[in-house]
């Protein structure tokens, strides 16, 4: 097959294709990520991002390539979590401006729109690093361009697109020592590859599998959720009121199912029988799908009902009860963000923000200034978007993020870089940096010095996290076995072992010495106050001068996080 042009309907098959690839693999790119943590989310991140640039381009399907890639682009972008969800967002959103006002594009403009993503990711990393995506991208776009010299089939061009960056994954270990060292390809570069071969496939002419149609449902879920919220009041009701406890959504594909003997289907039938196993329903349909939305009692029963009438899909069950009471304290902490955002546009010049995961560090944080927590973490890193939405909620004069983790710093820039109003980002990589940033923070002066001084801070705190491996690995001198308790001092594993305990106080005795005054512990999920109170003590014998501050984090994933000042 030969296609001389890339019109706006060719582009979105292969970015369908693509990305179904992607979502395909996810676990495959995940399990690529150096550090053998349970927070391996490149494969997710891009996912979550192109997810969402596909999303955006269903919404704004057009024959003319220049407006689908826009809609690509704008989606990606939006949408961008961690570094490789940004970089991805940045690849297409150079390549979107290179067939800017163009109805189709030809190999050569084609190839170009490579390398022009290729610039503007490379533009937006400040220290990019060879032997990651970006290098994999780059040669890629050389190739397309030499490729576009000698042939005007776009075929042959993303055909030697994906052959270089097949092979430049494959260099990536040569590059970075520490992919050599673990015995793996980079990350980013493995889930832009099958990306580009979901572009060729496409190309091809292979199916896409019905992704089209999955992406651009007649039965639209935000329409649906819009309808369901206007249902509730919860603020207004008392949990123990709730007489349905569970809210139950799931589609039923009516058409097409694969399993035997279902029976015809009748709209109005369904909704009467349904109707009397709950409240707050809504079936909606068409020739093939059914999508309900339903508060039961027995969410099992209604399960067991609608499989009579075909597959079921997308299946989502919570506890109400449990959702209500978590609702009502999400509302009271919103009246005291609100309230402190109203008195400080009333008399301070600045809005803290500050990424967090874990009740009790988002209160520490909210006790220290910060106005808005964003909720996210390790393994689901907030969104340009999401930084975008908080921003938007505050009224101040400068706005300063604290993104608390190194994969979350290019998503904050991007949205300081998006906003109208005046943002800087204060790269606090860990929660410990962010503390120490904040305890610097001075509201009577300038921002600049603000900057300067919060920056500063973040060089006076050491950070250690005690987590659990996800698979057998050599980092360095330390052999690490899957289930392994591996205690992680700024980014070096320095200890694992199957004991939490142990593991801790080995990590401590590296990172405490004579000069350390303050050590905070932060306890999270998977470890007790009894057990941060044995460290203490461990410290104590070995270093009597340093004061120890035990606090409840509640983070996932690490038991343990110690700042060391």
């Amino acid at each position: 097959m030969v296609h001389t042009r890339l019109d706006g309907v060719l582009f979105s098959r292969m970015v369908y294709l693509g990305a179904k690839l992607l979502s395909d693999n996810v676990k495959v790119v995940d399990g690529l990520n150096v550090f053998p943590v349970p927070d391996g989310d490149t494969g997710t991140n891009m996912n979550l991002t192109l997810t969402s640039g596909v999303e955006e381009l269903s919404r704004r399907e057009s024959p003319r390539v220049s407006e689908a890639a826009s809609a690509l682009a704008k989606g990606l972008l939006m949408g961008a979590r961690g570094n490789s969800g940004v970089i991805l967002s940045q690849l297409f959103r150079g390549f979107s401006k290179a067939v800017s006002g163009k109805d189709v594009a030809d190999a050569r403009q084609f190839a170009e729109a490579f390398k022009s993503g290729v610039d503007s990711a490379y533009q937006a990393v400040m220290k990019p690093v060879e032997g990651t995506i970006l290098t994999v991208a780059r040669e890629a776009a050389e190739a397309a361009v030499r490729a576009s010299r000698t042939s005007d089939d776009i075929v042959a061009v993303m055909e030697k697109t994906y052959e270089q960056a097949q092979a430049t994954l494959l260099r990536t270990p040569e590059m970075l020592p520490v992919l050599k060292e673990v015995g793996v390809v980079d990350s980013g570069g493995q889930g832009l590859l099958f990306i580009y071969e979901g572009f060729l496939r496409a190309l091809r002419g292979e199916a896409v599998d019905d992704l089209a149609h999955q992406q651009k449902p007649s039965i639209r879920e935000e329409d649906l959720d819009e309808l369901v919220r206007e249902q509730h009041a919860q603020i207004h009701m008392k949990t123990e009121d709730i007489r349905f406890g569970y809210c139950t959504e799931f589609m039923v594909h009516i058409a097409g199912s694969t399993e035997p003997n279902k029976k015809p289907f009748s709209e109005g039938l369904f909704r009467g029988q349904l109707d009397q196993m709950g409240d707050s329903l809504l079936v909606v349909s068409d020739d093939e799908v059914v999508k309900v939305h339903i508060h039961a009692e027995h969410p099992g029963s209604v399960l067991q009902y609608a499989q009579q009438f075909g597959s079921l899909h997308r299946i989502k069950i919570e506890n109400m009860r449990e959702q209500h009471a978590n609702i009502l304290k999400a509302e009271e902490r919103k009246g005291q963000e609100t309230a402190a955002v109203q008195r400080g546009t009333a008399s301070l010049a600045y809005g803290l923000i500050a990424v967090a995961a874990g009740e009790g560090i988002s209160k520490i944080l909210r006790s220290m200034g910060v106005h808005v927590v964003v909720e996210g973490g390790q393994t689901m890193n907030p969104s340009t978007e999401d930084f975008l939405k908080a921003i938007q909620g505050l009224h101040a004069e400068h706005i300063i993020i604290l993104p608390n983790n190194s994969n979350i710093v290019m998503a904050a820039e991007q949205a300081a870089e998006l906003s109208e109003a005046s943002v800087s980002v204060v790269k606090a990589k860990s929660i410990p940096q962010g503390m120490a940033a904040l305890v610097a923070f001075n509201a009577a002066a300038a921002p600049d010095a603000n900057l300067a001084a919060m920056e500063k801070a973040i060089g006076s705190v050491k950070t250690g996290m005690v987590t659990h491996a996800v698979r057998d690995t050599q980092m360095g001198e330390v052999t690490i076995k899957e289930g392994d308790y591996i205690g992680i001092a700024e980014k070096e594993i320095v200890t694992a072992g199957p004991d939490l305990m142990e593991s801790a106080a080995a990590l401590l005795t590296h990172m405490v010495d004579e000069d350390a005054e303050i050590v905070t512990v932060f306890v999270g999920e998977g470890a007790t106050e009894k057990q941060a109170e044995e460290l203490e003590q461990t410290l104590a014998e070995a270093f009597p001068d340093v004061e120890v501050e035990i606090q409840e984090g509640g983070q996932p994933l690490y038991p343990f996080i110690f700042s060391v000042e």
